[in-house]
């Protein structure tokens, strides 16, 4: 019998039109429009009707000025749109391929979903403005791509895996991709959805959006494609110099004193420190936004003395509010709440100030006025007793019911615009602290979206386990985080959970390992829920002092302490690059050595600025490890003074009492951490 023929192929009806802004195209119901926003960059939405006017929720507001295009439309319906670099070619069905201006060579393209009939740019009405919104492109082998936030899957090439766009503990979604083929890509949409990095397709997916919308620059480097990103959203500003050295943290100082004694201690036995953290429940009562007078008796005293011994204070501020707090029936007539049908609190904890449960809600930054009153809290509580370093903790927000659909936001729906709460959160304090003229200020963050670093945010990992496996995932996940524009960011040294005593030596292996990895990071701060708990205490953990580990693990991170202080004037000077340029001071082999191969698949090493190459040790009781030293430059082993030339894999002895790191032959820097090796 003869094979049955498919029907040819109907082409979709669309039709090009150049507009003020840009090219606009229309196919039935749906109009996309490419325009050029900032240099190399093309901005594309789509919408059913009409593409939204105006600014909305996202990391993308005014065009840039100065952004124009090159539009040429043919007689068949096909079209292109240049702007500088990159060109996007649209052929007569819709379908939009981006390519290299010059070369031609294919960036990204978009690829028909489903059915070839089916558009690449799919967007279904879901209830009310909303649409659930798909966006389809070809995938292409060797392609290699990095960014997306923060996450603990331990890759740095995150080819093949599928990342949830929701903001959660420990994983923080930034939807900005960087492309080893040339490209990045943000994806403008805050609300819920994922993107899936297949082998045979990318798809980017928001469960309720009112249109589709994603920005895409062409870089020829990685380092470029940053540049040009955070010209974009947003440039991180200039790095405390009391922020570059050691922080000192646990899980909590509960009283004045208590925080006290531990900086005259620390002080007294001859250890750098830069911060102290007072952690969450300094408070009587969530949502007060001031210290409980009766354990901290004097804290404008307490941090004038701190300032004068050179010790910072940070402090912990939490976005919840608990129905015992004074500011909670004004917020919540005034509606400054976060608000769902379907629950009557956001989340159950525990306070100081009373026994039993905390009945919590979470203020809604998405509200200016919310913005505005939580600053005024925060600012005659902490502010005014000359605090300038804030912790950011729980704000993903950490709700007992995590879907986003379950909460209303002054902004709008939940699924629309929940992966901004953490932007809004730190705006609130960048907002604040810019009135009152402070000039740098650190805002350390669980989690972040698009944009935030402009706000002075620092990111850290969040609630990890206290265990190799994780400190091996640390490596990628700061390295994307840089990645994704965020070039401020660290970890908890040792892990934050724990369930074994200081005594474990595991744990103690564990923790000098982590001071040699987290020497090399932005932020150097010791933190953890240490075990046991106090015995009679609210959540209150065991001493994490560097001595409360015994002796061994006291000199090893002493000696950590020590390199740091050397290090700072190197950590200070290339922060400004970050700032300037939005390069991070932590990041990949490649960004510095594009042309070397082997680079691009190293995961477990990275740049710490341009001159030191960090090679942590990663595995329980391993001695020795093998590093990959990028070619073209010589290398130097610390330790041992022996020059290296790169281009080669080496393997280095490793004793716990050294850390795993190189320097670039003839580099200043050098000589810095010679003065503190043994």
């Amino acid at each position: 019998m003869p094979t049955a023929q498919p029907p040819a192929l109907q082409p979709r009806l669309t039709v090009a039109c150049e507009i003020e802004s840009g090219l606009q195209i229309r196919s039935g119901r749906q109009v996309t429009l490419i325009q050029p926003w900032g240099p190399d960059a093309l901005r594309v939405r789509s919408a059913l009707g009409a593409v939204q006017a105006g600014a909305k929720p996202g990391a993308l507001h005014d065009q840039p000025p100065g952004s124009t295009a090159d539009i040429v439309i043919g007689a068949d319906g096909s079209a292109t749109v240049t702007n500088g670099a990159i060109r996007a070619v649209v052929d007569r069905r819709g379908t939009i391929t981006f390519t290299d201006a010059d070369s031609g060579a294919e960036l990204l393209g978009e690829q028909e979903q489903w059915l070839q009939s089916a558009p690449p740019r799919h967007l279904r009405p879901s209830g009310g403005e909303l649409c659930r919104i798909t966006a389809t492109f070809r995938a292409y082998a060797g392609e290699k791509l990095y960014g997306l936030g923060q996450h603990q899957h331990g890759r740095l090439d995150q080819k093949g895996c599928v990342i949830d766009l929701v903001q959660q503990n420990t994983q923080i979604a930034i939807p900005f991709v960087v492309s080893s083929r040339g490209y990045g890509l943000l994806w403008n949409n805050p609300g819920a959805g994922r993107v899936e990095l297949g082998h045979t397709n990318t798809r980017w997916i928001a469960e309720g959006a009112r249109e589709l919308d994603y920005w895409i620059v062409a870089g020829p480097t990685v380092a470029g494609t940053l540049s040009r990103y955070a010209d974009l959203t947003g440039h991180a500003p200039a790095y405390p110099d009391w922020a570059t050295g050691f922080f000192q943290s646990r899980l909590r100082y509960d009283n004045q004193q208590e925080l006290l004694d531990v900086v005259h201690e620390h002080l007294g036995r001859g250890l750098p420190l830069s911060v102290i953290v007072i952690d969450f429940l300094h408070w009587s009562f969530h949502g007060d936004w001031r210290f409980d007078p009766q354990r901290w008796p004097d804290p404008a005293g307490m941090v004038a003395h701190l300032r004068e011994l050179g010790v910072e204070v940070v402090v912990s501020i939490w976005p919840t509010v608990s129905e015992r707090s004074s500011n909670y029936a004004e917020m919540q007539r005034q509606g400054m709440l976060l608000h769902s049908d379907e629950l009557s609190i956001a989340s159950r904890f525990v306070d100081v100030g009373h026994t039993g449960p905390a009945f919590l809600h979470y203020y809604d930054p998405s509200n200016p006025q919310a913005r505005a009153y939580v600053w005024d809290q925060i600012r005659a509580g902490y502010y005014d007793l000359g605090i300038r370093g804030f912790w950011l903790d729980a704000c993903e927000p950490e709700l007992v019911a995590p879907d986003p659909a379950q909460w209303r936001y002054h902004a709008g729906p939940g699924v629309a615009v929940a992966g901004l709460y953490p932007h809004w959160n730190a705006q609130t304090l960048h907002d604040g602290l810019a009135g009152a003229g402070e000039p740098a200020a650190l805002l350390l963050s669980r989690s972040a979206w698009a944009g935030s670093a402009r706000y002075g945010v620092a990111i850290w990992s969040g609630d990890i386990s206290a265990s190799f496996e994780a400190l091996r995932a640390q490596v990628p996940a700061g390295l994307n985080a840089g990645l994704s524009g965020m070039p401020w960011w660290s970890s908890d040294i040792g892990g934050f959970v724990t369930w074994v005593p200081n005594t474990d030596p595991q744990l103690r292996e564990l923790i000098i390992r982590w001071f040699q990895f987290q020497v090399f990071t932005p932020l150097f701060r010791l933190h953890g829920h240490r075990r046991p708990d106090l015995e009679g205490e609210v959540l209150r953990g065991a001493p994490n002092e560097l001595w409360s580990f015994g002796d061994e693990v006291l000199e090893a991170a002493a000696a950590m302490l020590r390199l740091r202080e050397a290090l700072r004037p190197y950590i200070g000077q290339h922060m400004a690059e970050a700032t300037a340029r939005g390069i991070p001071l932590m990041r990949p082999l490649f960004l510095d050595f594009p042309d070397d191969p082997v680079s691009w698949e190293v995961d477990d090493e990275f740049m710490f600025g341009p001159d030191i190459l960090a090679a942590p040790v990663l595995d329980y009781r391993a001695r020795a490890r093998s590093v990959w030293l990028p070619g073209g430059v010589a290398w130097i082993d610390p330790w041992t003074g022996r020059e290296y030339q790169g281009g080669q894999q080496v393997t280095i002895d490793v004793p716990l009492d050294r850390a795993g790191f190189f320097l670039r032959g003839g580099s200043p820097v050098a000589t810095a951490v010679a003065e503190v090796l043994p």
